[in-house]
């Protein structure tokens, strides 16, 4: 139901009852007779702790609405009686106010009519043929369409008759503009050749993965291992060649600096080239020449030249 009211066992509406002199407890009784007790109870179950920093400020506690109940002068002890009813609200039929009638603008909230309250609607607001008594210059207002089945109206042949087709419009491009790089398809679209591109890399990726899988096999197996160790022991050759004939070097220049003049004598005449073990020196007034050469390898000849 409208506002989330249980009124399914109530028997008609507007609901008006006859209370006078009733206390808490009729009235309760009341209530429950006539199919409102499980709105009521709906109401109690709905108490709850308010959310945020409100609930330090006097109002710890909410609650669902619960009926309305209008009153007029000859029950005015009505509103005594259900002052203790959990989320029934009272008021008089000279102060109806939207507040009340609609909470939060929602329409729909459960009301109750005192009978004296139900005859006083008539000289508050007036009728269609007579004027309000207590408002001065008020008129109730007055219905304009004698049916309010609006899709009926709408859905009639009279109205569709007249209107005119439904306009579709055609877009031409996408709301957003896409990325041709990330969006595949429109790549495509922009370059027919992507996709065979796309699959010409791939095959690539895949053939070298295929040849780099092939080489670490052979580099492992028995063969790639000797390979190997035939390539170390090579190296190692050479450098052991080469840390010979730095030695050798390293000697001819300590025997010809045991002889060389110390400063302020003339230097002797230059000499013939001098050889050991395929090394030739060159000595001269500032510089000294070492050659090393016919130094044969496994894999060819090495010639150094050192100048100090």
């Amino acid at each position: 139901m409208a506002r989330g009211h249980k009124v399914d066992s109530v028997p008609e509406f507007p609901l008006v009852i006859d209370a006078k002199d009733s206390n808490t407890k009729t009235l309760l009784a009341t209530l429950k007779k006539l199919g409102a007790g499980e709105d009521l109870a709906k109401v109690r179950k709905s108490k709850q702790i308010r959310q945020g920093t409100g609930k330090y400020r006097n109002s710890r506690y909410v609650m669902r609405k619960g009926p309305l109940i209008v009153y007029g002068d000859d029950s005015a002890e009505l509103k005594q009686a259900a002052r203790n009813l959990p989320g029934v609200d009272t008021c008089h039929v000279n102060r109806l106010n939207v507040l009340q009638l609609a909470p939060g603008g929602h329409l729909g909230r459960f009301v109750i009519f005192t009978k004296d309250s139900f005859k006083a609607l008539n000289t508050v607001f007036g009728s269609y043929k007579t004027t309000s008594t207590e408002k001065t210059g008020y008129h109730l207002n007055r219905t304009v369409m004698t049916c309010a089945d609006i899709s009926r109206i709408i859905n009639s042949d009279q109205v569709q008759s007249k209107l005119r087709e439904v306009r579709t419009n055609v877009r031409v491009h996408d709301k957003t503009k896409k990325n041709p790089l990330k969006n595949k398809a429109l790549m495509n679209k922009l370059n027919p050749f992507a996709k065979k591109k796309a699959a010409l890399i791939a095959k690539e990726e895949k053939d070298r993965a295929a040849k780099k899988k092939a080489t670490l096999k052979a580099k492992r197996s028995k063969a790639g291992r000797k390979s190997k160790a035939g390539r170390t022991q090579t190296w190692k050759g050479l450098q052991d060649g080469l840390k010979k004939s730095f030695k050798d070097a390293e000697d001819v220049i300590a025997e010809s600096h045991e002889g060389s003049p110390h400063r302020g004598q003339p230097a002797p005449a230059e000499e013939e080239p001098k050889w050991r073990d395929g090394v030739t020196v060159k000595e001269y007034s500032n510089k000294t020449e070492v050659v090393i050469s016919k130094q044969q390898l496994k894999d060819g000849l090495i010639i150094c030249l050192f100048h100090f």
